[in-house]
């Protein structure tokens, strides 16, 4: 019996369909990546902007066509998009047989198995109104979205295994105008740290080198459950794993970080310098409507903060543009923020109006067109940021993780501290050398392109193989 799973969005979702596909693998069933010879469909869906929900829509939409023709025999929608419409895709979309919640994963085999059964069950809804006559039921598991976060350890890494994402708390608190997280994922909740500890381990021993802590905001990890912001010691914690030799962090708010956990960042050798820190934007008129709760000011000392501390951080940005309210003056003041900040990564979102969020009612909603022209203003200002810094390199000696190798060429592909999987750029090592995926190699810094870097294997390379 072969499933088939499309994991859309962000990383986080990602995490959750790897556990998906360890649980259902635990029960015998087989994988398959064509959807021509998969019995189920298991669609993991996102609903954070239009943009996302768009693409899970007609990836449930192109899911469906293939179970009407009944060349499958079952289509589940899970994750965000499936939590936040269950009525609508019930309505929509009645070639989906099950809908599972985002706090329900667990339940995913449950619903695998009652599909296959050929189970038509109403939902609670249909069974109290009394309606049996429908043109199709459906199997929905769903929890509340502030019940404790489900943990597995049993996970399949779709990743190539040298590297793997940890999420180490589940929703968020901050209830930002914009977002509708907390809706569909509830409120901020950590998962305990021994079980955090435990899984790394278990990951450590399979080859993973790199461990990537995700959550919605890794900042606040362990105020729920200890009292106090606890990353600091859940780094500390994992430093200690043999096997692990990089600790990347993302999502990190930047009111939130403490003078504990630079010091950990500064002090602990396998932690990247390298920060992820969401600021949105940067006119404090924007911040307070988005309901941000920093201001310029506090982001500039901050940044400055870091910078002076660890002088070769690598800081990386996101940033939203039109939204609503936002003049031609908000924006010039966030253009020149960025000017001047110089970040090393930087991406921007154009503003998506989300239905049930306090943002998608305010007045002076800004123009599609307008919005992307900021956001292209932005961006060009950044490549020519992103290029300079990339053309500094040159000459400098890096640690870097081997990704693979390019066909039928002598150069591999790799990331240095200064590259998040899926979001930054590469290094392109050209060497006759025999290299594996997850080597660490010391790289010598020859030249660059774009965004990427280009160079060859330092001397001493070997060293840290």
């Amino acid at each position: 019996m072969n499933i088939l799973f499309v994991s859309l969005g962000c990383d986080k979702n990602l995490s959750d369909t790897e556990m998906m596909l360890g649980m259902l693998q635990k029960k015998g069933y087989a994988f398959t990546n064509d959807a021509e010879t998969a019995d189920i469909a298991v669609v993991n869906t996102c609903c954070f902007i239009g943009d996302a929900k768009e693409e899970s829509i007609n990836t449930l939409l192109e899911m469906a066509e293939l179970r009407k023709d009944g060349r499958l025999k079952g289509l589940i929608a899970a994750g965000c998009l499936a939590q936040r419409y269950q009525e609508e895709i019930q309505r929509e979309i009645p070639e989906v047989d099950a809908l599972v919640g985002t706090m329900a994963i667990e339940e995913i085999a449950a619903a695998v198995e009652e599909v296959l059964a050929g189970a038509k069950h109403l939902s609670e809804k249909q069974a109290a109104s009394g309606k049996t006559e429908t043109p199709h039921q459906f199997w929905n598991h769903f929890r509340d979205v502030n019940s404790a976060p489900p943990v597995f350890r049993d996970r399949i890494l779709t990743t190539g295994g040298h590297f793997a994402y940890l999420k180490i708390a589940e929703g968020c608190n901050k209830r930002c105008t914009y977002c509708i997280i907390p809706k569909v994922r509830g409120d901020y909740r950590s998962i305990p740290m021994e079980e955090l500890e435990a899984q790394a381990r278990m990951l450590a021993e399979g080859g993973v080198k790199e461990l990537i802590l995700i959550a919605q905001e890794t900042t606040l990890y362990g105020l729920d459950l200890y009292g106090k912001k606890s990353l600091p010691e859940l780094l500390r914690r994992l430093a200690q794993i043999g096997g692990l030799k990089w600790i990347r962090m993302l999502y990190c708010y930047p009111e939130e970080l403490t003078e504990e956990l630079i010091e950990v960042m500064a002090g602990e050798e396998k932690i990247c310098h390298y920060l992820d820190i969401p600021i949105q934007h940067a006119s404090d008129k924007v911040l307070r409507r988005m309901g941000r709760r920093t201001n310029q000011e506090q982001l500039r000392r901050q940044i400055h903060r870091l910078r002076e501390r660890i002088p070769d951080i690598c800081l990386r940005t996101t940033l939203i543009s039109g939204f609503p309210g936002e003049t031609q003056e908000d924006f010039e003041e966030l253009y020149r923020f960025v000017n001047e900040m110089e970040f090393d990564r930087l991406g921007v979102f154009a503003y998506s109006q989300e239905e049930d969020t306090p943002a998608a009612g305010m007045q002076d909603q800004i123009e599609e067109s307008v919005k992307e022209e900021r956001r292209a203003e932005l961006m060009e200002l950044q490549q020519a940021v992103a290029f300079e810094k990339a053309e500094s390199m040159a000459g400098q000696v890096l640690t870097a993780m081997v990704e693979g190798k390019a066909a039928d060429e002598d150069v591999y592909v790799a990331r240095t501290y200064r590259d998040a999987p899926e979001v930054d750029g590469y290094l392109f090592i050209n060497t006759t050398a025999s290299l594996m995926t997850g080597d660490f190699v010391k790289v010598l810094v020859t030249d660059s392109n774009e965004y990427d870097l280009i160079g060859e294997l330092a001397d001493d390379w070997e060293e840290v193989r």
